[in-house]
């Protein structure tokens, strides 16, 4: 059984960081590892995206601003967002799933386990 429990999500104005974190549960050694966000009345999509090799990557509109990695010992996902603009507002979800294909890592059908959501806000 694979949990994913998300936190970190806090209200901040436009230029601020944030580090999300999410906690891993189970066995996920050989999964990718994704954060998506959902803003208000939008579909779900991927952010930034690492393979159990370490390959990374990020949707356009947050390259260069956000980092994804992972700390193995800790079971733990994070996410280091910095140059927050009010359009990153939205709920963020860390997700867990079997694709090892480039296309699909940042895509929802790539995963199959989905934590809470943690809100971020963003402020002008």
């Amino acid at each position: 059984q694979v949990r994913l429990e998300e936190s970190g999500g806090a209200s901040v104005q436009s230029g601020g960081s944030l580090r999300l974190s999410c906690v891993v549960t189970g066995h996920t050694d050989m999964y990718s590892m994704g954060w998506f966000r959902q803003r208000r009345g939008k579909e779900r999509e991927g952010v930034a995206a690492i393979t159990s090799d370490g390959i990374t990557k990020y949707a356009d509109s947050v390259k260069g601003r956000f980092t994804i990695s992972q700390d193995n010992a800790k079971n733990t996902l994070y996410l280091r967002m910095n140059s927050l603009k009010p359009e990153d507002t939205a709920m963020y979800y860390c997700a867990a799933g079997a694709t090892t294909y480039w296309s699909s890592l940042l895509s929802l059908t790539g995963y199959g386990y989905w934590g809470q959501g943690t809100q971020v806000t963003v402020s002008s």
